[in-house]
């Protein structure tokens, strides 16, 4: 886990950028499901970035002042409440949180409306996420113009608004080690889910079932969540790249596309893996996955420092066109293909994007209209793909083919961590491992 004190310094540093003003932070709200059911409760990674508190109904308030040196935390929070906790379990309340997470001060959430204007009166700046919720964007223009109603009695509002975002996604993108620690974990875990998958995916199955044991593996060591809806696509349905619904027989003679990962103290990890449902790939399935992979390679050779964001996608595009003219699919040079996009029909996303707390994680990718250099720290996805859907021009033996192969891969001082290498992808490796589904002796009750 993180350590209080690693949420103190964010705070310190993110005032240290702000050098003067205040900064308002909301967690998300509770979200109903239907009725009176809700979702599971899941905070806002900019919140928890800063915080590490997990409750709802919570207000972070940093008050920066440079010509100090100086800054104030501050945490608004539910009270404590022991009839509602007989319900809905343990909070912290103002007092224990104080102390917990190292505020300088807290209150009632209640007061909100009550201390806030106090808190702006005199300060040049506000910094929120302006556009990212009306609600909250009304209460902030109303505390902002409570406080210029006193302009006559010598108090001055907020003249400027920025958006704290542009700051919060700077200091996100490069992982601290403690961040690593917890990510590899989240790796860990999901590796141990994917190959727990391979080795208990039979022709005859459903999707689900296979969905199933992923989640089982994600909980029984310890992560709270899956980061995303997990992809569990058979056949055709690896095609689509959203596919969620998860409910089709499998097939001896498909392949399986795979794509979870779990969610850990936050942080997320992204797995994609693609096998053969009946664990052997055919000809076309091996040539085809044999591609994929060498553009995945292609692409993690180009993470290192220096390089640009782009570099893996270049890298791993080249590789992918170079194989559709080899295979059939497309006609030509290789920089013609590229250039004319006619890789695109088997091809259609980039090569990756930023992980952290969210799976698509905070961070710019360009800065000043150029891909922005790799730098230490950073974490990020490899995925590349291909998807064949039936044609007139396509050979059929290649038809409804979907197949993206994905790891999680930190840059280092000289060159790149795969965080995910545990997880099976080569082919030999793969067919291996569903081989001993059905070995005597295996233990059958966790998949090893």
């Amino acid at each position: 886990m993180i350590s209080v004190k690693s949420f103190s310094e964010r705070r310190r540093y993110l005032a240290s950028q702000m050098q003067k003003g205040v900064a308002i932070v909301p967690t998300a709200p509770e979200q109903v499901r239907n009725r009176d059911a809700h979702f599971p409760y899941r905070f806002d990674s900019y919140f928890y970035y800063l915080t590490g508190f997990g409750e709802p109904e919570a207000v972070l308030v940093i008050v920066a002042e440079a010509d100090k040196g100086t800054s104030k935390h501050i945490l608004f929070c539910r009270e404590k409440n022991t009839e509602r906790e007989i319900w809905d379990g343990f909070r912290y309340g103002p007092e224990a949180a104080r102390e917990a997470f190292d505020f300088d001060e807290t209150y009632p959430l209640a007061k909100l409306d009550e201390i806030l204007p106090r808190l702006l009166a005199d300060q040049s700046a506000v910094y929120c996420a302006l556009g990212h919720d009306t609600a909250w964007d009304t209460r902030m223009i109303g505390w902002v113009s409570q406080v210029r109603q006193q302009s006559r009695c010598g108090v001055t509002a907020p003249a400027e608004i920025h958006d704290i975002r542009l700051l919060l996604d700077e200091m996100r993108l490069s992982k601290s080690a403690e961040e690593l620690q917890v990510m590899r974990r989240a790796a860990e875990i999901s590796c141990g889910a994917h190959r727990r998958a391979m080795q208990k995916t039979r022709p005859g199955m459903n999707e689900y079932e296979v969905e199933a044991e992923l989640l089982h593996e994600f909980r029984r060591h310890g992560a709270q969540a899956p980061a995303y809806t997990s992809i569990v696509a058979g056949g055709a349905n690896a095609c689509v790249l959203h596919y969620v619904e998860n409910n089709a027989p499998l097939k001896a003679g498909d392949l399986l596309l795979i794509d979870a990962g779990c969610e850990l103290d936050g942080y997320a990890s992204d797995i994609t893996r693609t096998f053969p449902v009946d664990g052997k790939f055919s000809p076309a399935q091996r040539d085809l996955y044999q591609l994929v992979l060498a553009a995945q390679a292609a692409a993690i050779a180009e993470v290192r420092p220096g390089n640009s964001w782009d570099a893996p996608h270049n890298a791993a595009l080249r590789v992918l066109a170079q194989g559709f003219v080899d295979l059939g699919l497309c006609h030509g040079s290789v920089d013609e293909v590229i250039q004319s996009e006619d890789y695109k029909r088997f091809y259609m996303h980039r090569t990756g994007h930023w992980l952290g707390l969210d799976v698509h994680d905070a961070g710019e990718y360009k800065l000043g209209g150029e891909w922005r250099p790799l730098q230490p720290g950073m974490t990020l996805t490899v995925e590349p793909g291909c998807y064949i859907r039936p044609a007139d021009n396509v050979p059929p033996h290649f038809w409804n083919i979907g197949i993206r192969i994905e790891d999680d891969v930190t840059v280092t001082e000289t060159g790149c961590e795969v965080l995910t290498s545990a997880a099976p992808k080569g082919v030999a490796e793969i067919e291996e491992l569903m081989a001993e589904r059905d070995k005597p002796g295996r233990n059958r009750s966790n998949g090893r």
